[in-house]
């Protein structure tokens, strides 16, 4: 990466995902003890071991922690410098052995995600960015979708919101659809130029979507709530009502097309 203010987070991040690489080799996706948390979330070893390992690689003294895999500590909305980790999103992926799965860490400082990193085992990809340094993709620069219209876009969409029926209002769209995994991985490719817009119109916590939303902005690309707001990260509540993220000029068009289904959204809250 450039020399930025942010090189020694970046450094962090990167360390910590290539210490997540050596954990993904001991255990096989699809051939995995597999638990149930409340509300039927699954939870494996794997989940437990790449949290405990992404603590020790990151977190430092005056520093907050927002895991999905560790107690909620509210002393973190103290601390003005936060990081917001997701140990493997995509799990239900890894367990049956799709490789729709990722470390996911995300840095919010004063509220704001600044700086991510994304790494996917099973493709061997790595995203790696900051607001004043840009984003590498496999230690390259790289830049989101330039397009300007809707027509041919590439839309990836949330795997089990599709299998529910939640995206049968676009499957006659201009637009290509892609079912798949990990919300985190979705943005990471949104922030690299390798699918032009992700977007879920149905609540996400933190650490599924800060890490990719802070690489998206690093691109260049949009990232806006179904608010229409800001992304304001390190809340009380964790909790979203969703996300919207493309490249620069589809910001527009994207806000027109889910328009009609933010209201919905926002009453599920």
């Amino acid at each position: 990466m450039s020399s930025n203010s942010y090189a020694p987070i970046l450094q962090r991040i990167h360390s910590a995902l290539e210490a997540s690489r050596a954990v993904f080799a001991r255990f096989t996706p699809g051939a995995i003890e597999t638990e149930y948390k409340i509300g039927h979330d699954p939870v494996t070893e794997a989940d437990r071991a790449l949290d405990a390992v992404l603590r020790k690689e990151l977190l430092r003294e005056g520093e907050g922690w927002l895991s999905e895999e560790s107690v909620d500590d509210p002393i973190r909305l103290q601390r003005s410098r936060v990081w917001v980790v997701d140990p493997l999103d995509g799990t239900r992926e890894f367990v049956k052995g799709i490789p729709e799965f990722c470390v996911s860490i995300g840095f919010v400082e004063n509220g704001r995600p600044v700086a991510g990193g994304i790494f996917n085992p099973a493709t061997d990809e790595t995203f790696l960015g900051s607001i004043d340094s840009g984003v590498m993709y496999n230690s390259l620069p790289s830049q989101p979708s330039q397009r300007k219209t809707l027509e041919g876009a590439l839309v990836l969409a949330s795997r089990s919101e599709v299998k529910r029926g939640e995206w049968k209002p676009f499957e006659n769209a201009a637009f290509t659809v892609r079912p798949m995994g990990s919300v985190a991985y979705k943005l990471a490719l949104v922030s690299a130029g390798l699918a032009d817009i992700t977007f879920t119109l149905t609540p996400k916590n933190e650490w599924d979507v800060v890490a990719g939303a802070a690489l998206v902005m690093s691109a260049g690309g949009f990232v806006g709530t179904l608010e229409k707001t800001e992304l304001i990260a390190n809340r009380r509540d964790p909790l979203l009502s969703g996300l919207l993220a493309s490249g620069p000029f589809l910001k527009g068009k994207l806000l027109a097309l889910v328009e009609p289904y933010i209201r919905l959204a926002e009453t599920r809250l």
